[in-house]
């Protein structure tokens, strides 16, 4: 054979050797283009069912809530067994093979992930959490008959934390994923469900501490007194308001009985004052520790509460274990659900009329020594129905959750182990020593020596802005104030000392408490630099504006701050409570780690 003859034939060998490996990459190709449809279809496929079934358990859990306040325990069991199975259903439909790789492709990887993460969190809630809260009796956490089971109280302990706990793990893990790189739907689902938990994780908090706190507190082993003091948030005070007035209660075996009275105006003026936190003492001078209705410029509430505990001590002898502090706020909230309290010598107390009837006609139609002993016989005589009257305890419940999610409610223990269960919860009164959020304080203070703080209203806006090139992060807090006082008509009773030089102006000083290893860079009232005093509060700093505002009109204060190191794209406002409720927004960013 020629030599071009064996090079054709080698040409033609090559040229079919080319078109085999083609068709076996084409076929490869092919293959790997319908596996990768197949799956793409199946995890689509997967994903609808998931969407299905994780959509029918969101109703569930909403059908399941309004039963459980509503009582209908029966009709609870089987939206129950109707949301184990739809969140079973949810989490299978995200557990296979083929989500697991979908999981590891690049674009849908975050966002199926973050759709496990969901359904399993549903899940774990159903089947750890719901059941358990079914089981504990809510009546036996309120009063009966005078007074509280303790024996059922402890009884109910294990499955409060255990529930708890199951709440606590499952709002960890959603909080370990990112939501920056998801599509809308799943993030705004995922953030959703957040919110859900942490108003659930309140809910079995507050319940944890209750079980373990109250059999002491109430007297299981031994007889405790208390004071109850009634905070007036028309003459404003960092927690709330002045202290005016206070009633001595006697807690034993489960029952509560009024034994004593006063005032804080009988207990007089110490001189030399008591000792004062020197930070505290910085921005208030000896002020806190000299008049019993100072203590509490500061918001740190067990500060407050040891030095009313001691004035009281040493002006009557009578030593208690600990302080209750309410407003009337609280108790108009009770009264909603108690219904109508009689007071001797005066007309019933109601739930629509209360807050006006203390704040306002007690100030037309009373003098002052009597405005006081009137403000603690009504705190006593609706903390004694409460512990007599018959009433919803799921009620009662949403009432005391909903007056220390405002920190209407604070209390202090003298005994160190029930204060370190209530830790930086609400309850306890007291801003975080270090922030898991960046956390900005706002608290107010009466500058006007009057009764004005019925007239105003508040609002806060937080804005979270640039990331710093050392970490930290800047804040811009806007705080107005309006007052709705009239021109005219008050009585000398409401407008007081008049230290605004005004009778009709309403002068508040406004404490700004920075995040932990914040700052606060400066501040202008209404548009204009305004001078503050400064100081500390442990790892917060902090500055003090008077602002001075007359009937009818509105000021507003700015202010630029800076957090400690954080990526955190959002942040949280602690505010005085008011007479009505402030208006607040916080406007968060995306994370620094973007």
């Amino acid at each position: 054979m020629t030599d071009s003859g064996l090079s054709r034939r080698t040409r033609r060998r090559a040229r079919w050797r080319r078109r085999v490996r083609v068709r076996r990459i084409l076929l490869t190709g092919l293959l790997v283009v319908s596996l990768l449809l197949t799956l793409g279809g199946w995890v689509g496929f997967r994903a609808w069912q998931a969407r299905a079934h994780l959509l029918n358990a969101a109703g569930l859990a909403k059908e399941l809530s309004a039963q459980v306040v509503g009582g209908d325990a029966d009709r609870a069991q089987r939206t129950l067994a109707a949301l184990q199975e739809q969140a079973a259903a949810a989490r299978s439909a995200t557990g296979d093979p083929a989500w697991w790789l979908g999981r590891r492709t690049p674009y849908a990887g975050d966002d199926l992930a973050a759709v496990r993460q969901i359904a399993v969190a549903v899940d774990d809630l159903a089947r750890l959490a719901f059941p358990t809260l079914l089981r504990i009796d809510l009546a036996s956490l309120v009063p009966k008959e005078g007074r509280l089971d303790l024996g059922r109280l402890r009884s109910a302990s294990a499955e409060v934390l255990a529930a708890d706990r199951a709440v606590r793990a499952t709002t960890g893990r959603l909080a370990a994923v990112p939501t920056e790189d998801l599509v809308g739907q799943v993030r705004d689902a995922l953030l959703g469900l957040r919110a859900e938990l942490d108003r659930l994780g309140e809910l079995t908090a507050a319940a944890d501490q209750g079980v373990r706190l109250l059999p002491p507190l109430l007297g299981a082993d031994g007889p405790r007194s208390y004071l109850l003091v009634s905070q007036n948030p028309a003459e404003l005070r960092a927690t709330g308001g002045m202290i005016g007035a206070y009633a001595v209660l006697r807690a034993e075996g489960g029952r509560i009985r009024m034994t004593s009275q006063g005032t804080s105006g009988s207990l007089g003026l110490f001189d030399p004052p008591l000792r004062v936190n020197e930070e505290a003492r910085r921005l208030w001078k000896d002020l806190p520790g000299m008049y019993p209705a100072d203590v509490n410029l500061s918001p740190d509430f067990p500060a407050a509460a040891a030095l009313y505990r001691e004035m009281v001590r040493r002006r009557t002898g009578t030593t208690v274990d600990g302080v209750l502090a309410v407003d009337p706020v609280v108790l108009s909230y009770l009264l909603g659900v108690i219904g109508p309290v009689p007071v001797a010598g005066r007309s019933a107390l109601t739930g629509d009329t209360v807050v006006r009837t203390l704040l306002s006609d007690a100030y037309r139609d009373l003098d002052t020594r009597t405005q006081d002993a009137y403000f603690a016989t009504a705190a006593s005589a609706v903390f004694g129905a409460l512990f007599t009257k018959s009433s919803n305890p799921r009620a009662l419940l949403t009432v005391f959750n909903r007056s220390i999610a405002e920190r209407r409610i604070l209390f202090w223990s003298v005994h160190p182990e029930e204060q370190r269960v209530l830790g930086d919860s609400r309850l306890a009164g007291k801003l975080p020593e270090k922030d898991t959020v960046p956390t900005v304080g706002v608290f107010l203070n009466d500058g006007s020596g009057a009764k004005l703080g019925y007239y105003l209203r508040f609002s806060a806006s937080l804005t979270v802005g640039d990331c710093q090139a050392d970490g930290r992060r800047e804040l811009r807090l806007r705080v107005t104030v309006h007052s709705t006082a009239p021109r005219s008509g008050l009585s000398k009773s409401v407008t007081g000392l008049a230290l605004s030089g005004d009778r009709y102006t309403a002068r508040t000083f406004v404490s700004v408490y920075s995040p932990t290893g914040g700052a606060v860079l400066g501040g202008r009232l209404d548009g204009r630099d305004t001078a503050m005093g400064s100081g500390t509060d442990g790892r917060r700093q902090v500055v003090v504006a008077n602002v001075g505002v007359k009937p009818g009109l509105t000021r507003t204060l700015d202010l630029t701050l800076l957090t400690g190191r954080t990526g955190a794209g959002t942040a949280e406002l602690a505010l005085t409570p008011t007479v009505t409720p402030w208006t607040t927004q916080v406007v968060s960013a995306p994370s620094c780690d973007q």
